[in-house]
C-alpha cells in the first residue's frame, strides 16, 4: 500500500509544471488556444517559468530570445512604469511580465479597447515566480486602452 500512495504521489507531481511551485495559477485552464510570441532574454529563469504557465494554458508560444527586450517595449509601447522582464504580442495585444494566463484569456475572449495588460515588476509568488517557497506577494494586473487610459484588470492577494 505504501508502494501505491508513493508511486500515485510521484506520478501526480509530474503532472504538474515541473517550475511551478503554487497550483493556484492552473485554475481557470481552458481548451482554447491562442499563439502568443514572448521576447526574453536568454538568461531570465523567470520567463521560462512564465513561458511553462502560458504552455499549462494551451498557448502556443513563440519564445523569441533577444538581447535587447527594451527595444521591443518601446516598440510596442509598454509605458518604463509598467516594465518588467519579458514581452508578449497575443492577437494584437500587449502583455507585460508576469501577467496569469487566465487574465489573457479573458482578456482575449471579450470585446474591449484594452491594448495592454501589465504586472509592473517582479512580484514573487505571480506565475513564473511562483517557484516552492516563494512569497506569495498581492499583485495587480494593469490595463491600458488605446486613450492611454489605466486600471486595474485583476488583483491578486491571499492566493
Amino acid at each position: 500500500m505504501k508502494k501505491l500512495i508513493l508511486m500515485v504521489a510521484v506520478l501526480s507531481g509530474l503532472s504538474l509544471n515541473g517550475y511551478a511551485g503554487d497550483p493556484v495559477w492552473l485554475q481557470g485552464k481552458t481548451d482554447q488556444q491562442y499563439e502568443i510570441t514572448v521576447y526574453r532574454n536568454a538568461s531570465c529563469g523567470c520567463c521560462k517559468g512564465w513561458i511553462s504557465h502560458l504552455k499549462d494554458h494551451n498557448f502556443s508560444v513563440k519564445d523569441v530570445v533577444v538581447n535587447d527586450v527594451n527595444s521591443h517595449k518601446q516598440r510596442l509601447g509598454v509605458p518604463a512604469k509598467a516594465a518588467s522582464c519579458h514581452t508578449a504580442e497575443v492577437n494584437g495585444k500587449v502583455i507585460e511580465g508576469h501577467v496569469p494566463a487566465q487574465d489573457i484569456k479573458r482578456l482575449l475572449a471579450s470585446e474591449n479597447d484594452i491594448q495592454l495588460l501589465a504586472v509592473p515588476g517582479m512580484p514573487s509568488g505571480g506565475p513564473g515566480m511562483d517557484t516552492e517557497g516563494a512569497r506569495r506577494d498581492a499583485f495587480t494586473v494593469y490595463s491600458m486602452d488605446s486613450q492611454n487610459r489605466v486600471g486595474s484588470f485583476s488583483h491578486y492577494a491571499d492566493y
